[in-house]
């Protein structure tokens, strides 16, 4: 988490990857990711990893702005559901990732929060609308990104940013928590 976490910090003024690093969070998840495995308690595959969560899904008590200027300051008061399972699994939170203004548009870009820039050449899009998830996994911001996708928003960023992204079907994983751009064909796929 340290080395990700300084990682972040060296590259990603450059890159644009994250609206919100969550350093403090992503340190007490480890900790405590740490001491539960000394423990015995083993959560699974994803205890202990760090993930970037797309800027579209709720974190209690941390910023959700869905790439845009008119939510810069929502602090929601309770989690999404894919937040609150990858806590459940022990996953630790490094931080909210760039995204297109409210998921709509297929080419990473936000004149807001800046384009996050392609790790693969400066000046190239990186996809949209999960662009900073896309980013930020290709760039070895985080191990494992998140993102949602209506029309391609997750596999988009994966095929720009050479990753594997992953829609699955539309309810399998509950978007409950996400800002919706279409209820019926939204879905929260891993990247």
């Amino acid at each position: 988490t340290d080395a990700l976490l300084a990682r972040i910090d060296r590259l990603d003024g450059a890159l644009r990857s994250y609206i919100t690093v969550t350093p403090d969070r992503a340190r007490a998840d480890a900790k405590a990711a740490e001491a539960a495995l000394m423990a015995g308690n083993d959560l699974g595959p994803l205890h202990g990893i760090p993930v970037a969560l797309k800027d579209l899904c709720d974190t209690a008590g941390i910023r959700t702005t869905s790439g845009s200027k008119t939510r810069a300051d929502h602090v929601p008061q309770r989690s999404s559901a894919v937040a609150l399972r990858l806590a459940q699994a022990g996953a630790v939170l490094l931080g909210k990732t760039n995204m297109v203004e409210f998921a709509f548009g297929p080419y990473g870009q936000n004149p807001h929060y800046g384009t996050p820039d392609n790790p693969w050449g400066p000046g190239r899009a990186p996809g949209g609308s999960s662009s900073g998830s896309g980013v930020a996994l290709a760039a070895g911001l985080t191990t494992v990104a998140i993102g949602t996708d209506t029309g391609g928003s997750v596999r988009i960023p994966a095929s720009y940013c050479g990753i594997v992204g992953l829609k699955p079907t539309s309810g399998r994983v509950s978007a409950a928590g996400c800002t919706p751009l279409s209820w019926t064909l939204d879905s929260v796929g891993p990247m």
